[in-house]
């Protein structure tokens, strides 16, 4: 088909102002250096654009969540270490007190640093986080959680609330433990039943650790009184199926099988008739760390007098190392959940910085200039403009009448 001279330069002139236009667009790509400055651009890849920015986002919200969880097990951290070296040195104060040559004088003077290192574990308990907020008040960050109250003894105000971080879109990752966990509650695992003696014996009898032969015998978990009846015999009586056993014959220090055989015990000494001594299962024993320390404390302010003065404060030693064992297996306990936590947050944290490096490099292919290749279509779209100019000025001298000038 024919095409007229008036078409052939539309042609042309169209073709030289698209080259144009390309090379404007390639240059404001170059001058900003964003390649993707409105959907137009790139419908496709601006939808994946807002995606990725959003996806970045989340990822930075991650980052943030991460670091404020990370910090605020790692204050944590920080005071179980120092709850665990006071209970350490209340430990070695409740041995030292074992000694049978201290006097009186002695076992008062150790009651005074039990009671320093009581308080010492108090402002722990009430310690707080580099914000401000108490650490182990539950959901009441903003309350001191231990108070004392008009009777002298330790109270807990706070709640058993556990607060909790997103730190990636399918974990949920606790970031404290509250008062009534780590100081009024004890591990399952690891922890031993108590034994103590009545205050009111008479006797020299005194109680052991118990024994366990049988860990799954359920019967372990029942609570016990072994009465004496006599000096020679006494009962056992199971609390908690309200039964009493036939009299038995009492020999110093030989075993005493409670409940199922599951575990055992022994006595030492002579006890006298009406003298009592009990088992508690760790479940079951009073599990207040403040409350154990008050009663030991106690008992090494009383003065040692009569014939079964040193048996009381044997057994109320006793009573308290375990429970004090007690407590510090569970502190342990937590102090190693708060470690796994804080190793989690940190390979979460690796994972997701480096989602966020990808996400990153992802959104800047699709939206930054590659400035090689922008520099070359250029480069190639200037060149093939000027000969376009060049080859339309030069077809444009194709006229009969520049042939009848010449």
């Amino acid at each position: 088909m024919r095409i007229s001279t008036s078409q052939y330069f539309g042609m042309n002139v169209q073709t030289m102002d698209d080259q144009q236009s390309t090379l404007a667009s390639l240059y404001q790509q170059l001058s900003s250096g964003v390649s993707l400055a409105t959907p137009s651009d790139n419908p496709v890849g601006a939808a994946q654009a807002v995606q990725l920015s959003m996806q970045g986002a989340t990822l930075s919200q991650y980052a943030d969540n991460q670091n404020t969880a990370l910090a605020a097990l790692q204050s944590e951290d920080g005071s179980l270490s120092s709850i665990n070296n006071v209970l350490t040195s209340i430990s070695t104060q409740l041995v030292r007190a074992g000694d049978g040559s201290l006097n009186d004088g002695d076992r008062g003077a150790i009651a005074t640093q039990l009671q320093g290192l009581r308080n010492q574990l108090m402002g722990l308990a009430n310690g707080t986080d580099g914000s401000g907020n108490y650490l182990y008040a539950g959901y009441q960050a903003a309350t001191p959680p231990f108070s004392i109250n008009a009777s002298g003894a330790v109270q807990y105000n706070g709640d058993s609330g556990v607060q909790n971080v997103q730190v990636t879109g399918t974990r949920n990752i606790a970031i404290g433990d509250t008062g009534q966990a780590v100081f009024l509650s004890i591990s399952p695992a690891g922890s031993a039943a108590v034994t103590a003696g009545n205050s009111a014996n008479t006797g020299t009898g005194t109680i052991g650790n118990v024994s366990v032969t049988n860990p799954t015998d359920p019967t372990n978990q029942h609570q016990y009184t072994i009465n004496f009846t006599s000096a020679t015999t006494y009962t056992i009586t199971d609390a908690t199926t309200s039964t009493t056993s036939a009299p038995q014959t009492f020999t110093a220090g030989q075993a005493i099988s409670l409940g199922g055989g599951g575990q055992n015990v022994t006595i030492s000494g002579a006890p006298n008739a009406g003298d009592a001594f009990s088992v508690t299962p760790a479940a079951q024993s009073n599990k207040d760390v403040f409350a154990n320390l008050d009663s030991v404390i106690a008992a090494l302010q009383t003065p040692v007098s009569g014939t079964g003065g040193q048996a009381n404060l044997t057994n109320a030693l006793g009573t308290a190392l375990t429970q004090l064992h007690n407590t510090m297996n569970n502190v342990t306990s937590i102090q190693t959940s708060v470690g796994g936590r804080e190793q989690e947050v940190e390979a979460l944290q690796t994972v997701t910085q480096t989602n966020s490096l990808q996400t990153t490099s992802n959104l800047a292919d699709l939206t930054q200039t590659d400035l090689t290749s922008a520099i070359s279509k250029y480069t190639m779209t200037q060149f093939s403009l000027q000969a376009a100019q060049q080859g339309f000025s030069m077809i444009q001298k194709l006229s009969l009448f520049d042939y009848i000038g010449n």
